[in-house]
């Protein structure tokens, strides 16, 4: 074949290289527009996983890189006066100049033809080529070319940043975070060489202009960062490499991703790699990494399938296939990574302790968890896990393993829960006439008994017509009331475990059958009249609803306000006011739902006005030492829907009219959404209410092993954490999560106390046999 990389940076060199060796017989060029062994930037840093893959498919390169690499295990943050250090986290640098010298000279030696000082126009200026590798960056002009093809997603987000070097060497990667009159400066530092450090400054743009950093030249926005990082740099000077670029040489970071990565363009196939497919941001140092995994498996997949022209096309497809996946997890990260840095002044800097901003720094991807971290270095995290069990008021012995921050208690008002574990409310839809009955005794019974801190039964409807469908709980009369007791005093009687009752109207949603009868659909008789904020029916087969009149709003009320009585009545501990997911009181928050042009419709102000309304009218009558939370969705997930800004901004309107704490949900507001689903992927709605609106929360979805929900209280994500399906498949979910993580000291009911001992040995079993080579 003849192959042309444009793009002379680590995806086109490294490709050309494994293809020349690999296949001596193709005829490569790589085309750069630099002079040879000529670069800018400083250092880059590598994965140890991308480097033992490096050794696999050219151990010469990879020796060479490898003895330029400078390795380190240890991160060092320096924050409000403290410095805090933590080790086992394996990074590599090089210097980027260092990188591509390497790879260039193996090209050489490999037959691989360097062309410099040539800036290729595009594809078109080698129609000879079977396969051309645009490598050319960001800004690749082969991919704006064919953007209909490649249908390139470019976003520009909001923070400055400036690449800058140092002489003084530093031996952890080192993160510094200082607080200016105008808002926060972080520095991202490493060394690449043995004389040289890469310092990466970042602010947000409100910092950027209000120290004038956009009129100064670069000699200015260097003296500006010399003075402000001056304790980190002790005397040394920063450098810049960029004099080339005009003005102050501060940079925003462009996230790209492509739609499609390849086209024929009639005479040849045109294939993107590196940061012409897509970027990751330098938070987490990948961008390199991924340059260089795209080149291993184009030629992974070339070896595969054949080299010959012909099978140029199943390549391409298989490429894309594989490397879309890899990439789409890896700028997961990285774009938690950006946001944590985007606003760390105003989410975390200002008001989390050193120990916790520490926490929530190293696992801002949400890639590296609790348990992962346990791994690295066991001293710093168990040292962390009793600082954490000591702020909740813990008695904590030093140099000993504590309660890990799930199994801490968790006190709101009068109210202490044992755990920070939720049984999330999950309709049954098991009720007659709304009445609780001997399931749903079972099923709430066995979840407090299985050790969760505070058991949700399903939303209960505050009255007939508020039902979803004919199995759904209801506290509209003294006979629900009596039953809801009886649950409560069982809880209360064999448990540690709190009881919180969630009232809700199912508005537009209402009058369907059971889940398993045909999820949504409507009733196909005994159905009942609906109400909404607006006159839209939720399926277009569904029931259209009344636009609530204020006779209907009063009724409604008065049905929330008897129904919170009644809770009370209960004994129930804990009381939540649904306004979520598409219901009525939802109904009247997302513009999607609420078409309103009254007093009730169009601004935020107006769409919370009726749901609170109600929600003060229920804190009147509830309790004064229990708590109220609400739920919210945090996210439509659908354009013109609210969104996690909008979120907040309800949330703030909630904790003033006296809501406790704020459950985060998201979705199913309209149907047709499109949540972007994956591991704890509601948790940033719960991160962002929590640290910004400065209240209490509970983060829900794809919250499933311990690991998950210690990391999230760990950080302050989240105060508690609701677990839903698994609590469904295990009762005792929170009990054996101990179990698996070597706590033992978590206490299960007396009747079964047996039983404990023999469950937590087979556990340590399983895990000492999971760890013996395979024979």
């Amino acid at each position: 074949m003849r192959i042309v990389c444009i793009g002379g940076g680590p995806a086109g060199l490294y490709f050309g290289l494994l293809m020349k060796k690999l296949h001596p017989q193709h005829e490569i060029r790589v085309v750069e527009r630099n002079k040879p062994y000529d670069t800018f930037g400083w250092g880059v840093v590598f994965s140890d996983a991308t480097m033992e893959s490096m050794k696999v498919w050219d151990a010469e390169s990879a020796a060479e890189i490898q003895d330029a690499f400078n390795h380190w295990d240890d991160i060092e943050v320096l924050f409000k006066g403290t410095r805090q250090r933590t080790s086992g986290h394996g990074f590599v640098g090089i210097g980027r100049k260092k990188l591509l010298n390497i790879l260039q000279a193996r090209c050489e030696a490999l037959g691989v033809e360097l062309i410099f000082e040539t800036d290729a126009n595009g594809d078109q200026d080698y129609p000879d080529a079977d396969l051309i590798i645009a490598s050319d960056g960001l800004n690749s002009k082969i991919r704006n070319r064919y953007q209909e093809i490649f249908q390139p997603d470019m976003v520009t987000r909001p923070n400055r940043y400036i690449w800058l070097g140092t002489h003084k060497l530093y031996d952890a990667f080192t993160f510094d975070f200082r607080k200016t009159d105008h808002g926060w400066f972080q520095a991202h530092i490493y060394k690449f060489d043995d004389k040289t450090s890469t310092f990466i400054i970042e602010t947000t743009e409100e910092a950027y202009q209000a120290h004038g950093l956009g009129e100064m030249d670069q000699q200015g926005s260097i003296d500006f960062c010399q003075d402000l990082f001056s304790e980190v740099l002790e005397g040394a000077e920063l450098m810049t490499n960029a004099r080339h670029m005009r003005g102050s040489a501060w940079l925003n970071f462009n996230r790209l991703i492509c739609g499609n990565w390849s086209h024929f363009n009639g005479k040849s196939h045109v294939v993107l790699m590196g940061d012409a497919a897509h970027t990751a941001h330098f938070a987490i140092g990948s961008g390199t990494k991924l340059a260089i995994d795209d080149a291993i498996e184009l030629t992974n997949q070339f070896e595969k399938l054949g080299h010959d022209k012909d099978r140029i096309p199943a390549v391409l497809e298989a490429y894309e296939d594989i490397r879309r996946v890899d990439v789409a997890r890896i700028q997961n990260a990285a774009r938690n990574a950006m946001e944590w840095f985007e606003v760390v002044g105003q989410r975390y800097a200002d008001t989390l302790e050193p120990e916790q901003f520490m926490y929530s720094m190293l696992t801002r991807s949400q890639r590296i968890s609790h348990e992962n971290l346990r791994l690295r270095d066991k001293d710093w995290l168990e040292g962390y896990e009793r600082w954490f069990a000591r702020k909740q008021g813990l008695n904590v012995v030093e140099g000993e393993r504590c309660l890990p921050p799930m199994f801490t208690p968790y006190r709101l008002r009068e109210v202490t829960l044992p755990n920070r574990i939720v049984v999330s409310p999950m309709a049954m839809y098991s009720a007659t006439d709304g009445l609780i009955n001997d399931f749903h005794m079972v099923h709430l019974g066995s979840r407090a008994l299985g050790g969760a801190g505070l058991v949700f039964a399903e939303m209960t409807c505050v009255s007939p017509d508020a039902r979803i469908t004919p199995g759904c709980l209801g506290l509209w009369n003294d006979e629900q009331t009596r039953a809801w007791k009886r649950v409560v005093d069982f809880v209360h009687a064999n448990s540690d475990a709190k009881v919180a009752i969630q009232l809700g109207h199912a508005g537009r949603k209402g009058a369907t059958k059971l889940a398993w009868d045909g999820m949504d659909k409507p009733l196909d008789d005994g159905g009942w009249p609906l109400l909404s904020a607006s006159a839209q029916p939720y399926l277009r087969n569904s029931q259209v609803p009344k636009a609530m009149d204020r006779a209907d709003m009063d009724r409604v009320k008065a049905d929330f306000v008897s129904a919170t009585k009644r809770a009370a009545e209960t004994g129930a501990d804990w009381l939540e006011f649904h306004a979520a997911h598409g219901y009525l009181m939802s109904s009247f928050l997302s513009p999607l739902t609420n078409l309103r042009e009254d007093e009730y419709g169009g601004s935020h102000e107006s769409r919370a006005r009726y749901p609170l309304e109600v929600f003060r009218a229920m804190r009147e009558v509830w309790p004064a030492d229990k708590p109220i939370s609400v739920r919210l969705s945090c996210h439509d997930w659908f354009e013109g829907g609210n969104t996690p800004d909008d979120a907040a901004i309800f949330a703030e309107m909630f904790k003033d009219a006296g809501a406790d704490l704020i459950d985060c949900s998201s979705g199913q507001v309209w149907k047709g959404d499109q949540p972007v689903y994956g591991r704890l992927y509601q948790t940033p709605f719960s991160d962002k209410i929590r640290n910004e609106i400065h209240i209490p929360t509970i983060a829900v979805g794809a919250i499933s092993e311990a690991d998950h929900a210690n990391s999230i209280i760990a950080a302050g994500r989240a105060d508690l954490c609701a677990v839903a399906r698994p609590h469904l498949a295990d009762p005792a979910w929170a009990l054996h999560e101990a179990a698996k993580i070597g706590i033992t000291s978590v206490p299960w009911p007396k009747q079964y106390v047996s039983g404990k001992s023999q469950y937590e040995v087979n556990i340590t079993r399983a895990a000492a046999n999971a760890a013996q080579p395979a024979k």
